[in-house]
């Protein structure tokens, strides 16, 4: 079976959100580059485990809307950060956070919208 762009994508990602939520409650915030506040690590667990869930479907609707989805959030924490919006006074963000929310979350627009274009591509075309 092919694995799409957005299954790959997913397939690192989820893991990796998994990873820096515990990491988070582990490493001291002295030593660490983003922020570990509980809130913060308890968002990345959930996502990363509703991340895997979703790679389990296969289905290629849910993963692309979840890149697509996970990058606007991404995007929006960085823009939350700048102008001081919720939530940020429970996630604590770092500079180096919001540098990975603008770049991950750009990254995750542009695969998450290309599936979900190409999805509603195939779809019009059956129609026809």
């Amino acid at each position: 079976m092919n694995k799409s762009l957005n299954f790959i994508t997913l397939a690192i990602f989820a893991p990796v959100l998994i990873i820096v939520g515990i990491a988070g409650f582990l490493v001291p915030a002295e030593f660490s580059l983003t922020s570990g506040a509980p809130a913060y690590n308890v968002f990345h667990l959930i996502f990363g485990a509703l991340g895997l869930l979703i790679v389990w479907t296969r289905k290629e609707l849910w993963l692309s809307s979840f890149n697509f989805g996970f990058g606007l959030i991404d995007l929006y924490q960085a823009l939350a950060s700048a102008l001081h919006l919720p939530p940020e006074k429970y996630f604590l963000w770092t500079q180096v956070d919001d540098i990975l929310h603008v770049l991950i979350g750009l990254a995750l627009v542009i695969i998450g919208g290309y599936g979900l274009f190409t999805l509603t591509r195939a779809r019009k075309e059956k129609q026809t």
